[in-house]
């Protein structure tokens, strides 16, 4: 299982002493730091980047100059992020573009590569602005240059609010990162489960439309032995053509139960992490939570 805390926690002190105050417009600084150069060059779909060490030390780090511009820096960063963690690669065997179907080396990669992208405190002072939203992702995804779904998923892991943000392929729950606040309420989405009846992912699924939000969804929808009565907010988008799915929970800090619930069916293995693969939406929804 991937130790999340320890990736970031090395990424941070890759970072630290830094200039960070122009990375929206230059990477140089990290690549320098692990003596790397970087280029581009045309490559097939699904490539991103690689990167080759010479005898001496020094690295070429190498983006697929088609891809866009956010992705091209995350996978610079990426990168940076195998060889700080000195992390084989393992590119070949899934597609760049699938986040559910690749491996611990890349998923740990994309860790190091959103901490670098987005740096804690700056990027907490941002969310710290208003509550989670599609609109707030947007506007922070332009500002630090970053995927949808990397700063989807980031915001809901700093966020002060209840706030999941939930990775699923065709058919289940492949992935979710929490807030500090979700998971000190005991919250869990559970790992490898099918897609919950009831949620607006679902219904996404079901009736093949790209987007949708609803303020009035049950916690116990998504969250495991839940008590009833609490509502959240969820938008979602669904990607037909890669068979993804993704959605962000949230509900105010007041909207769900008092004390942390007791889980009875046991722990369960929930994968939490700051970094995902490429995916892209524009929805702008707010609205407050209810309880019903």
């Amino acid at each position: 299982m991937i130790d999340e805390l320890a990736i970031r926690l090395k990424a941070r002190q890759f970072m630290a002493g830094l200039d960070l105050s122009n990375i929206d417009k230059d990477l140089t600084v990290y690549t320098r730091k692990v003596n790397a150069k970087l280029t581009t060059e045309e490559m097939s779909p699904g490539e991103s980047g690689y990167t080759l060490t010479r005898r001496d030390g020094k690295s070429s780090i190498v983006v697929n100059e088609l891809e866009r511009r956010e992705r091209q820096r995350f996978s610079a960063c990426h990168e940076v992020g195998h060889l700080v963690l000195g992390l084989a690669s393992n590119h070949q065997e899934t597609p760049a573009w699938s986040y559910a179907k690749r491996d611990d080396n890349e998923i740990a990669c994309d860790i190091f590569a959103s901490e670098l992208l987005m740096p804690f405190d700056a990027f907490k002072r941002d969310v710290d602005q208003d509550q989670p939203s599609f609109e707030l992702i947007e506007r922070l995804r332009s500002k630090y240059v970053v995927s949808f779904a990397a700063c989807a998923s980031r915001l809901a892991a700093v966020t002060d609010y209840p706030c999941a943000f939930v990775f699923m392929n065709a058919t289940v729950v492949r992935y979710a990162s929490r807030s500090k606040a979700l998971r000190d309420l005991n919250a869990w989405v559970e790992m490898r489960s099918p897609i919950p009846p009831g949620s607006v992912a679902h219904r996404l699924v079901q009736e093949g439309e790209w987007s949708g939000e609803d303020s009035r969804v049950a916690q116990d929808v998504w969250f495991r032995d839940w008590p009833n009565g609490y509502d959240l907010t969820e938008m979602a988008k669904h990607y037909p053509t890669f068979e993804e799915t993704f959605s962000l929970l949230w509900f105010e800090p007041d909207g769900g139960p008092d004390e942390p619930v007791k889980v009875w069916s046991g722990s369960v293995a929930q994968e939490d992490d700051g970094g995902l693969q490429e995916l892209d939406g524009v929805l702008s929804f707010q609205k407050k939570t209810k309880k019903r």
